[in-house]
């Protein structure tokens, strides 16, 4: 959901479909600098007296200027929460891509979909947990626990180093101590 401090002070909180529109005329306005009803019904996929219906309720709202036949412009608090949208699609979009490897086309559609739900915490920890494993040593029993320092710490990299240099270590001796029970059990 948005946060708190980018919803306008009803007592209706903002529904996934209207954050979708936030953040279509969002990307349009930084494409285009003048959104149409119609440039948002076909990014949306959706009829042009249904993009209508939700710009008036959306101008309702304080989140967007409509007026019939003009251009369609996002308040200050629209954009926030556009812009909101957009950043958390990013970053769910990179880590279904980036760190599952699902294909662009599917990560795209889940993004928009998680994009609604997941609590800023729960965002800023996988945020975080990407960074973690694009710049530290991704292996060893303590793993997990090495993120959590650096979630508390923040990047180090004298730790990563030695992170880096004592699974080395672990990860010699393990393939050493293999070789020798397959070799000394073998009888050969």
């Amino acid at each position: 959901m948005v946060p708190q401090d980018t919803q306008r002070s009803t007592d209706k909180p903002l529904t996934p479909v209207m954050e979708d529109y936030l953040e279509t005329i969002f990307d349009l306005d930084q494409e285009k600098r003048a959104v149409r009803v119609k440039d948002i019904a076909k990014r949306l996929d959706v009829r042009m007296p249904t993009v209508t219906s939700m710009l008036k309720t959306l101008n309702k709202r304080g989140l967007v200027h409509y007026e019939k036949y003009e251009y369609v412009e996002l308040t200050p608090e629209g954009s926030d929460v556009g812009r909101e949208m957009r950043r958390r699609h990013k970053i769910l979009f990179r880590f279904l891509t980036d760190i599952l490897k699902i294909q662009a086309d599917v990560a795209d559609e889940e993004a928009c979909k998680m994009e609604h739900t997941l609590s800023e915490a729960t965002l800023d920890s996988l945020t975080d947990f990407m960074a973690f494993i694009q710049a530290c040593p991704r292996a060893g029993k303590s793993w997990l626990q090495n993120f959590e320092e650096f979630r508390i710490n923040g990047y180090m990299p004298e730790k990563c180093k030695s992170r880096t240099d004592s699974f080395a270590c672990e990860l010699k001796e393990r393939i050493d101590h293999k070789d020798s029970d397959e070799g000394g059990g073998s009888g050969k």
